[in-house]
């Protein structure tokens, strides 16, 4: 279960750039290839913020598709369901994935008050 040090790697993030002020909402990309199952970083982000000043917080996550690029004719191919890497243009399997390996803290919402 690779999610508690993933949420322990985002509550350092979210901690430092809170600079000591609370927040209310940690907004993550997670791309389909880094194989993060949603209810279990759910759980364990609670787990993690327990008794901390991030107690209460909640992730809010943005899933992220695989897209791959042909090699061959160029092609951008979004992968729905199965992971079939292959060009959705002309079958290629010289692809290239440019989409769907992110895992980024890209932004925080402070508590008002």
């Amino acid at each position: 279960m690779h999610e508690v040090s993933l949420c322990g790697a985002i509550y350092e993030i979210a901690d430092r750039a809170a600079a000591g002020r609370d927040i209310s909402v940690i907004h993550l990309q997670v791309g389909q290839l880094r194989q993060v199952v949603p209810d279990t970083l759910t759980f364990c982000w609670t787990v993690v913020c327990d008794e901390t000043r991030l107690a209460g917080s909640r992730l809010e996550v943005d899933y992220r598709p695989v897209i791959l690029r042909c090699r061959q004719c160029g092609e951008s191919t979004t992968l729905s369901g199965e992971l079939l890497l292959l060009c959705g243009g002309c079958g290629a399997s010289e692809v290239s994935v440019v989409g769907g390996e992110e895992l980024l803290v890209t932004s925080v919402d402070l508590t008002e008050g």
